[in-house]
């Protein structure tokens, strides 16, 4: 592999890209039009412009970068996280036309994709499943499965990622009426109106297993990581590792996330998903098949660089590499061009900008001075990570980068107030927290 095409935008495609050139390889990006002064742009050794910004005729446009990569004459293609990451499609034309695909293979990525056969892998293996449908449902078998398993039941989208496609059911009433609405919604977002339904768990914890395996059958787990401060089902805040969590509970659920794994042949940097009710029992979600946007945690408390791991994997090497020992705790937080109190998106020109520093202090971020925030993509401009010995020091850590932070200008807002809230809340700070923590007591 001597030279990188990153099929994507923002901080991740910065992230890609530096590892890359680390690693001795050529980067090239691709930008819509609205990205032309994109930092990725600019610290890429090539940049293609591949159309206008909308993401339906830019970065979710294969056929457009597939012409990109032709022209670059590059190796390899990087996802990143979000667009095309998980596409089996993509990540099979991308194959087809002898480049490397950074990331699992299109038959891993359609088998995970589908949030019904995963889990029946995920029971295979005995990965413990949220009680609810065996597969999709129409409206009389979700009735039965309710009424065995009990409201309040969660409607999912079979095809679905991202939170998008859950509805809340409390009663028959509610089921009626929303089951038609979820199975519409599923097909507009996805392109596959199949729903399932789970039970759905009181106030649970959100954590996830990070996983690197090679195509020689190595499966490296590397300890966990609690997603559980979310609005929408969209994280906001995660830490490593989640002081939840028993070394015994993380011992079991990380040899049953490898035999998983294994189970389905799966190459590459992913994550396995789960909720964990209040009684420590932890029950399968999905799998993602990429890098998480979550990822520096893991990488400080490891010492491990997941983007590189990533890319040695995918041009053939073992993962030759022991687990290392976990060090301290880190926290990310997203920092979202949103208006911090009613989370509606925020872009605008970025006038002054002041980035934290100091010991255990990392930002992964796109922006400049001069540089206009889109309004056509999501929201995230950067992410503080931040280290401590402690889980206490890694929050004071982050409060006191927090309070460093500045990034102002003409229209724009941020949420770093609501991280600097939550942070230092009792129930952040105690572990008491839960994924509907923001909804119930912060908002």
């Amino acid at each position: 592999m001597q030279s990188l095409l990153i099929a994507n935008r923002g901080e991740i495609a910065v992230r890609v890209i530096r590892t890359a050139k680390e690693m001795g390889i050529r980067t090239i990006a691709i930008y819509s039009e609205a990205d032309a002064n994109s930092m990725h742009v600019k610290l890429a050794d090539k940049g293609i412009c591949i159309g206008p910004p909308e993401p339906s005729k830019s970065y979710l446009d294969t056929p457009r970068i597939m012409s990109a990569l032709e022209v670059s004459g590059a190796d390899a293609v990087h996802p990143g996280y979000g667009f095309l990451s998980e596409n089996p499609k993509f990540a099979e034309i991308v194959r087809a036309s002898g480049k490397i695909f950074v990331g699992p293979s299109a038959e891993t990525l359609e088998l995970i994709g589908d949030k019904v056969k995963a889990k029946e892998v995920a029971k295979k293996v005995g990965l413990p499943l949220v009680p609810g449908s065996d597969g999709p449902v129409d409206f009389q078998k979700a009735l039965e499965v309710a009424s065995k398993i009990g409201y309040p039941i969660v409607i999912k989208a079979a095809a679905g990622g991202g939170g998008r496609g859950i509805r809340v059911i409390n009663n028959e009433k509610e089921l009626r009426e929303k089951l038609p609405l979820a199975m519409q919604e599923a097909q507009v977002a996805f392109g596959d109106g199949r729903v399932y339904i789970e039970k759905y768990l009181i106030n649970p914890k959100h954590i996830e297993i990070q996983v690197l395996a090679d195509k020689y059958g190595k499966v490296l787990t590397l300890g966990e990581r609690e997603c559980s401060i979310q609005r929408r089902h969209q994280k906001l805040i995660e830490e490593a590792p989640s002081s939840y969590l028993t070394e015994e509970k993380r011992r079991e659920m990380e040899e049953l996330v490898a035999e998983f794994c294994r189970e389905i042949g799966y190459e590459g940097a992913g994550t396995v998903e789960f909720l964990v009710d209040q009684e420590g029992n932890f029950y399968f979600m999905e799998m993602n098949g990429r890098i998480q946007v979550e990822h520096p945690v893991t990488e400080i408390v490891y010492g491990i660089d997941l983007v590189e791991w990533q890319i040695r994997i995918a041009r053939g090497e073992k993962l030759n590499i022991q687990k290392p020992e976990r060090r301290g705790y880190a926290i990310e937080c997203r920092i979202n061009a949103e208006d911090p109190n009613t989370f509606l998106p925020s872009p605008g020109m970025v006038e002054e900008l002041y980035l934290p520093g100091g010991y255990g202090v990392r930002v992964d971020t796109h922006l400049y001075c001069g540089y206009s925030v889109p309004p056509y993509y999501d929201s995230l401009l950067a992410k503080l990570i931040c280290w401590g010995q402690t889980r206490e020091e890694a929050i004071k850590r982050s409060i006191r980068a927090l309070e460093e932070f500045r990034i102002s200008g003409s229209g724009l807002k941020t949420n770093i107030e609501f991280h600097k809230r939550v942070l230092s809340s009792r129930e952040f700070q105690q572990g008491k927290h839960h994924i509907r923590f923001v909804e119930e007591l912060m908002i």
